[in-house]
């Protein structure tokens, strides 16, 4: 590997990197994760989908209930995707999980049942790049293909001192054929988990442990007290702020009225509270609105009580919702659209059983 930042502490050839990590990842990489057990290609791939972006410790709980219920692609298949909604609640990111049900349904429906076993194949489904694809392949099947997640490009950032954001297309494209010359041709299973590993438990994000590295000796990072400063962070810019109010609707018997949201976008396809978006109204403005839809509902409101707010942040704006409650006589009624969305009358239970995002439960239990 031609050295790239002129330091005086090499790195260390392609075979020698990978021969160093495969015997630290021996003695101390993780080798009882619950998709390390019986690894096809269908449990390899759920769990390498549910860890886009979301830590192993998270994933663990999410990871094992989903199998339990989906055992395998043609139960994935057949599920509703109100029900593969609802095991993904809280886990973030549920294109993913919609993703992944559509893939499901490809693969049985179009490909004779069975997970593809070629990069190109496997990146022609929903939600499959080629990082996943390599790492669905690699660990399942101990085919050669690298990954670059992005436990994958710190580690290879530090280790050899990329000036540049990781994510700018050069640097990318650099980093694909580092990540490439540093794969090896045997135990490639190992080694896709042991560079997912050591960038996950030993060349974390903030507080890396540097003096438990195979490598401390030939990082650039280390070498250099960069290791703060490396990966070059991604430009910033201002992230905006969305304020909505959101409507607590109960009946007399306790039930829920909820909608459920588009396919795309934030909690895409899954149940969720009401929301008036024109956020500038005054409390008085919307009191007015929820009287003009209790009317035409044909709905008598008891009471309606504005809630402390509920700040949100997703990965490219702040969330703001304020609640209203608000309490009707009767029990079983009627409705019209409020949001020109499905809808539907939830008891307790069944808010157990629906997919709801997680600040809605957090606002709900509270």
């Amino acid at each position: 590997m031609p050295h790239l930042t002129g330091n005086d502490s090499p790195n260390l050839a392609p075979q020698a990197f990978s021969n160093t990590l495969l015997q630290w990842f021996d003695h101390c990489g993780r080798h009882d994760l619950p998709w390390q057990k019986d690894k096809t290609p269908y449990r390899v791939w759920v769990s390498e989908i549910m860890l886009q972006q979301t830590q192993v410790t998270t994933v663990i709980p999410y990871y094992e209930r989903f199998m339990a219920s989906f055992p395998t692609l043609q139960s994935l298949a057949i599920a509703s995707e109100d029900q593969v909604l609802a095991h993904w609640a809280g886990l973030g990111y549920y294109a993913r999980g919609r993703n992944l049900h559509k893939t499901a349904k490809i693969c049985v429906e179009e490909l004779g049942g069975e997970i593809p076993t070629t990069l190109e194949s496997l990146q022609a489904l929903p939600g499959i790049g080629r990082s996943t694809a390599g790492a669905i392949l690699s660990i399942s099947q101990n085919l050669r293909a690298p990954i670059l997640d992005g436990n994958v490009k710190r580690v290879l950032c530090r280790y050899l001192g990329m000036q540049t954001w990781p994510g700018e297309r050069n640097t990318e494209k650099k980093l694909w054929q580092i990540a490439d010359s540093f794969t090896p041709h045997e135990r490639v299973d190992d080694y896709t988990q042991a560079i997912m590993d050591l960038g996950a438990t030993l060349c974390s994000r903030s507080k890396p442990a540097c003096h438990r590295c195979p490598f401390s000796d030939s990082c650039w990072a280390y070498k250099n007290e960069k290791t703060a400063t490396l990966p070059v962070r991604k430009p910033t810019k201002s992230i905006p702020t969305q304020r909505v109010w959101v409507l607590i609707i109960r009946n007399e018997s306790g039930e829920l009225f909820l909608e459920k949201r588009p396919p795309s976008g934030i909690w895409g396809g899954l149940w969720t509270l009401p929301q008036l978006a024109e956020a500038d109204d005054t409390a008085q403005q919307i009191e007015q609105r929820v009287e003009d839809l209790a009317k035409r509902n044909d709905w008598t409101v008891t009471s309606t009580q504005t809630q402390p707010l509920l700040k949100h942040t997703f990965s490219h704006f702040h969330l703001h919702m304020t609640p209203i409650a608000i309490q009707l006589a009767g029990k079983s009624m009627s409705y019209n659209s409020i949001n020109e969305a499905p809808q539907q009358w939830a008891t307790k239970d069944q808010l157990d059983t629906i997919g709801l995002p997680a600040p809605i439960k957090k606002l709900l239990n509270s």
